[in-house]
């Protein structure tokens, strides 16, 4: 069996790490402590911070600084570094404060999905966005602060080491996929009918990736691209790139389809929910929004729809990214309806603003070989609609 590495600064936090190394040891995995500290030595470490340190690109002058914020930030880079380099590791535990959270979670999000991270971590039960990022990191609450081994600490370690055993030791086999390429597509609840029915069609052939467009799920597809594991993309939802641009809370960033870019990958994509920006509940909207229209979608979820002028703009970003793509492109317009909400009798039915977009695109639009700007009158979730994505993605998908 490969190594767990048990990582953390062990000046500050050496009986609990030791305790984890110590359990995981007891339930059959070999452990390895990896110190990533940045004031001063801690003991017992099977592999010191100055090790780890001199991975990073700059050497370990780098990262013991004297200074904190720098030092933590040069040891999380040193640590990515150290952990892709390693041939026997088999998963990653960690445990502590926010200095120590923001270390071991750049080294977890660094390596592959599906190799076991676990993170316990007193940020654990906020907003682990930066933390977590596209990764498969599970993280913990850590209840109390990660000091001492008490009756509380000693139960969330437990847990934590136990989780990390137990995915060790019962891999799930990596599925045959030969015969079986994965495509890659991404999903709303206003746009669910549509990309049920394309992964319904596509299912016989091809291991279909349904990734929920709340910007994490954008940038782990990506990243999926990135990694060579996308044979293509049915990007049917763009929704984070409103998001992006308005000021809503599920942005994928800037960087939403420089993957696409980058890789050439085949792309079959859509204007799916950009009638839409993400706030949490009501009164989390923010007030310079106000007087706009809104809809509640649930208790935790309220939608804003975007103006004709916010489209203008959202579609001007898009069709700037597809024109920089090199690879077999077909970008597909819902002239009825861009969303379950945006067909007539609906609350976000907006012809102007869809109009808006869609003009937007079709100006910026560049010709070049293998790239097809298609208009169809169907609404987004039409089984019409659905159907000329399937053909489109036989077109450039063999």
């Amino acid at each position: 069996m490969n190594k767990a590495y048990v990582a953390g600064t062990l000046d500050t936090k050496g009986p609990e790490l030791r305790y984890l190394r110590d359990l995981l040891a007891a339930a059959g995995v070999p452990a390895v402590l990896v110190d990533v500290g940045t004031a001063r030595p801690g003991e017992g470490a099977d592999i010191t911070a100055s090790e780890v340190a001199s991975c990073h690109p700059g050497g370990a002058d780098a990262v013991f600084t004297g200074d904190r914020g720098s030092a933590v930030a040069a040891m999380a880079e040193a640590f990515a570094h150290f952990l892709q380099g390693r041939t026997d590791l088999g998963g990653v535990i960690g445990a502590g404060g926010s200095g120590n959270t923001t270390i071991v979670s750049a080294g977890m999000r660094a390596l592959p999905i599906g190799t076991p991270k676990v993170l316990v971590s007193t940020l654990g039960s906020g907003d682990v966005r930066p933390y977590v990022g596209a990764s498969d990191i599970c993280m913990m609450n850590a209840v109390t602060d990660v000091q001492g081994i008490n009756s509380i600490s000693r139960t969330v370690l437990g847990n934590a080491a136990h989780a990390l055993a137990g995915m060790m030791r019962h891999r799930v086999p990596a599925p045959d996929v030969a015969d079986k390429p994965a495509v890659a597509l991404s999903m709303f609840g206003v746009t669910t009918p549509c990309v049920q029915a394309v992964a319904a069609a596509l299912e016989d052939r091809f291991d279909c990736l349904v990734f929920h467009a709340t910007g994490t799920g954008g940038q782990a597809m990506e990243k999926l691209v990135d990694s060579g594991l996308v044979r293509a993309l049915v990007d049917v939802t763009t929704t984070e790139i409103a998001d992006e641009m308005v000021g809503g809370i599920l942005s994928a960033g800037p960087e939403r389809l420089d993957a696409v870019i980058r890789t050439g990958v085949p792309w079959i994509g859509s204007v799916g929910a950009l009638d839409m920006v993400n706030f949490g509940p009501r009164a989390s909207v923010p007030e310079r929004f106000a007087g706009r229209q809104l809809y509640i979608h649930n208790p935790t979820v309220t939608l804003m729809r975007t103006t004709p002028e916010e489209n203008a703009q959202i579609g001007a970003w898009l069709v700037a990214k597809i024109n920089r793509m090199r690879g077999p492109v077909r970008f597909l317009l819902p002239l009825g309806g861009v969303s379950v909400i945006d067909v007539p009798g609906m609350p976000f039915h907006d012809p102007e603003a869809d109009q808006a977009l869609f003009q937007a695109i079709r100006s910026g639009w560049q010709e070049a070989p293998g790239r097809e700007l298609i208009e169809l009158p169907h609404a987004l979730n039409d089984p019409a609609f659905a159907a000329a994505l399937v053909d489109c993605f036989h077109q450039i998908v063999r």
